[in-house]
């Protein structure tokens, strides 16, 4: 204890002249370690960067322009243009909000830091887009324009532009003749419409994105293909008219139903069938890659199956004319079955144009002379079912009067062997039918084998000026034909 008290005596000894000194210097450390103290709990110096985004408090609100606290440091200023972004936040903000703004300049005239609502709203939209991009993700398009070659749109004030041949099969404007005024007008429709798209090209520095609805649904087309297989059924919509048929979109996919396979009869015109909007059913026929052959017509029963019991030889039909050709007229018998008017059986006289004798639109009778189911054909005729009058009874007579000379000369030039006949049996009959045509009750053709009666079925097929005329049957087999 007394040794304690002993070093305790000379150390005051030692330091007492000290104590100023070191009092002073205690005082100092102290406030050193407050002042590192307060450093340590403030915010970080503010230092602003142009193209950086801060965050700010918004102290005051004026027509034309806001003042926001930057984190006690710092004034910015947003003011004109600036203000307005895509997301129209200035219209909403009111002073205590706390908003997003670039930075322009760091420090204008009056010592503010000049910042913009617009920039920032872009520079999100760019980060974004670069975003969506990365991960190959779709977004929303909204068409506030439409010109020849696309739509247009303002993306978080970014322009946007959705072209013609960028969009989906089901928006595609087909129109005849590429049309470009009837493009613009299809296009125009679509303002307001809202696409789903993937961006495909975009230049930040230009200020330009290029969209794409096509490629939005590549993965959809892809899946739908992937699993689509000949003779599906499936429900679409039409997509466009074109004079060789209908387009057809479904499931992301589009298809071309041929005007042969929108109905079984005769197609004039597809838009008799459909029009762009409707909703159809339709089958897949045939797949090339990504291209589509649809049917319509294959849906329904091919009325060419009973056809041959409907329509018999020597039958009687009642139909209307529908349109002419230059070897005759078309009857519509029925929905889908048509039958064919030949020249030469519109009437005993010469006939060289359809419309001399008949009306489209005209109510007829006929009588079915000939059918072929596999080349969908029925044969009609008009004079089958007409008398033949003295005067045009004369007027054949003259005609194959004059036919029979003609034939006589032209034989008198080529002379035949004295062994040939049979043809020479055939010419004999060919000169004395002219004289006994009202007689007349077999008939046979000039290059065929056998005779018929002449008002059967067979005998009217034959043609005018191949006919030969015979009063018995008798005549007719010493002529060299048979039954």
């Amino acid at each position: 204890m007394l040794l304690v008290q002993g070093c305790m005596s000379i150390i005051s000894l030692y330091f007492l002249p000290l104590a100023p000194s070191i009092f002073i210097f205690m005082q100092i450390l102290q406030k050193n370690t407050v002042m590192e103290q307060l450093l340590q709990e403030s915010p970080p110096i503010l230092r602003p960067h142009p193209g950086e985004l801060l965050e700010g408090t918004i102290v005051f609100k004026g027509k034309n322009k806001i003042l926001l606290d930057l984190q006690g440091v710092a004034t910015g200023i947003i003011s004109g243009r600036e203000l307005r972004d895509s997301f129209n936040i200035f219209r909403t903000i009111t002073p205590g909000d706390t908003i997003n703004a670039l930075v322009l300049e760091e420090e204008n005239d009056e010592g503010l830091v000049v910042m913009s609502l617009r920039m920032a709203s872009q520079k999100k939209a760019w980060d974004r887009f670069y975003t969506l991009i990365g991960s190959d993700h779709t977004m929303p398009f909204t068409a506030q324009e439409a010109n020849k070659g696309g739509l247009l749109a303002n993306v978080d004030g970014i322009r946007t532009f959705l072209p013609v041949s960028q969009l989906a099969p089901v928006h595609y404007p087909r129109v005849s003749n590429a049309d470009s005024v009837e493009i613009l007008q299809r296009l125009q429709r679509y303002v307001g419409h809202t696409f789903t798209v993937k961006i495909i090209t975009m230049d930040e520095e230009a200020g330009k994105i290029v969209v794409s609805e096509r490629e939005a649904m590549a993965e959809e087309r892809a899946k739908s293909l992937e699993s689509l297989r000949p003779g599906d059924i499936k429900e679409g919509i039409v997509s466009g008219i074109a004079k060789f048929g209908l387009f057809v979109t479904f499931e992301g996919l589009e298809g071309l139903v041929h005007i042969s396979e929108i109905a079984w009869g005769h197609v004039k015109n597809p838009t008799e069938h459909a029009k762009s909007g409707d909703k159809v059913q339709v089958k897949v026929i045939g797949i090339d890659g990504d291209k589509l052959s649809l049917s319509m017509k294959q849906l329904t029963k091919d009325p060419w199956e009973e056809v041959a019991e409907r329509y018999p030889v020597g039958k009687r039909m009642q139909g209307t004319i529908v349109r002419f050709a230059d070897y005759g007229a078309f009857v519509r018998l029925e929905k889908d079955i048509n039958g064919l008017i030949h020249l030469s059986e519109l009437a005993h006289h010469k006939v060289t144009d359809p419309s001399d004798v008949l009306t489209i639109g005209q109510k007829i009778e006929a009588q079915v002379i000939n059918i072929d189911i596999d080349e969908r054909r029925i044969g009609l005729s008009i004079k089958a079912l007409q008398p033949i009058d003295k005067e045009t009874l004369q007027k054949l007579k003259e005609e194959m009067a004059a036919a029979n000379s003609k034939d006589l000369k032209d034989s008198s030039s080529f002379p035949k062997a004295s062994n040939d006949k049979k043809e020479a049996k055939k010419e004999i009959p060919v000169i004395q039918e002219a004289f006994a045509l009202e007689e007349a009750e077999f008939v046979a053709s000039k290059t065929g084998k056998k005779y018929y009666v002449i008002d059967s079925t067979q005998g009217k097929k034959i043609k005018q000026e191949n006919r030969v005329y015979f009063k018995t049957a008798k005549e007719a087999e010493k002529s060299g034909y048979g039954k």
